[in-house]
C-alpha cells in the first residue's frame, strides 16, 4: 500500500477510520496506487462492524489537485485500455455502506471537489478552493457529478463549477450546498474527525437506515457513473485531450 495515502484508526475517536492523503510535494494530486488503496480502504469498511464513520482528510494548505496528470497522460498516450483506476474509487464512494465525512484545507481540484459530492459532511477551511477544470482538459465531469450537482445547487451553479470551471470558494461552496461548515484553517482537522466521531458514537442501525433513506436508490447515480465514464474514456483517446495534456505538463515543468 502507498505511503502516499494513510489509512489511520485514531485511538482517539473509535469507530472512526481515517483517509488521509500524504503526498504534499506533488499538492496530494493522486496517483493509480493511491487510487487502489482509497478502494481497497473503501471496500474492507463496508464488513468491518468495528468502523462506523469514514474520514478522508489532506494535508495542510491542501486537500487534493486531482488525478496525477503524468499519469493520466501516460493512459492516454497507451491509447487509454480499460478504465481508470480513479473510476473504482468512485463506485466504491457510491456504495460506501458507513457515513462519509471530508475536511478540506486549501485546494481541491477536480476528483478533489467531486469527492465531496458522494460525503455526508464536509468541512472547509476559509482558505480553501474547489474547481474542476474538466473542459479546459478536452475531459468531462465523473464522480456522477453531471447528476449530483445540478440537484444540489441547480443548473447554473452546476453549469459555472462543472463546464466553465469556475472556482468557488468555501463561503460560495457552503452557499451552493456543496459543503456544510466553513471553519479557520487550524479547525478543519478537528472539526473533521469531531463530526466523524459523533457520528460513529450514534446507534449503527438507526444510522445506517436514515442515510440510505436521505441517499435514496442509488442506480440512477451508478448509471450515470457508467455513462460519465464511457465518454471520459472516449475522451482520454482524443487528440484533443492529448493536446490539452502536452500543454498542462508544458506549463507545470517549465522553469
Amino acid at each position: 500500500m502507498t505511503d502516499h495515502v494513510l489509512i489511520e484508526r485514531p485511538e482517539a475517536h473509535p469507530g472512526v477510520l481515517v483517509i488521509r492523503f500524504n503526498r504534499p510535494d506533488k499538492k496530494n494530486a493522486i496517483t493509480q496506487a493511491m487510487y487502489g488503496a482509497m478502494t481497497q480502504a473503501l471496500l474492507a469498511a463496508n464488513d468491518d462492524k468495528a468502523i462506523r464513520c469514514i474520514a478522508f482528510l489532506g494535508t495542510e494548505g491542501c486537500f487534493s489537485a486531482g488525478n496525477d496528470m503524468a499519469d493520466f497522460l501516460a493512459f492516454a498516450m497507451a491509447g487509454a485500455v480499460g478504465e481508470p483506476a480513479a473510476f473504482s474509487l468512485l463506485k466504491a464512494l457510491a456504495g460506501a455502506e458507513k457515513p462519509l465525512v471530508s475536511g478540506v484545507d486549501g485546494l481541491a481540484i477536480g476528483i478533489g471537489t467531486t469527492l465531496h459530492m458522494h460525503c455526508d459532511l464536509t468541512i472547509a477551511s476559509t482558505r480553501s478552493l474547489f474547481k474542476t477544470p474538466f473542459v479546459d482538459l478536452a475531459l468531462v465531469p465523473e464522480a456522477g457529478s453531471s447528476l449530483l450537482a445540478p440537484l444540489a445547487m441547480g443548473h447554473q451553479r452546476a453549469f459555472a463549477l462543472l463546464v466553465a470551471g469556475e472556482g468557488f470558494s468555501a463561503e460560495a461552496a457552503r452557499d451552493a450546498g456543496l459543503i456544510w461548515k466553513v471553519v479557520e484553517p487550524a479547525e478543519v482537522e478537528a472539526a473533521t474527525l469531531g463530526i466523524a466521531a459523533s457520528l460513529a458514537a450514534k446507534p449503527p442501525e438507526a444510522l445506517k437506515i436514515s442515510r440510505d433513506l436521505l441517499r435514496g436508490d442509488r442506480t440512477a447515480l451508478l448509471q450515470r457513473m457508467d455513462e460519465e465514464l464511457d465518454h471520459f474514456v472516449r475522451r482520454l483517446k482524443s487528440a484533443e485531450a492529448r493536446a490539452a495534456f502536452e500543454a498542462f505538463m508544458t506549463r507545470t515543468s517549465a522553469p
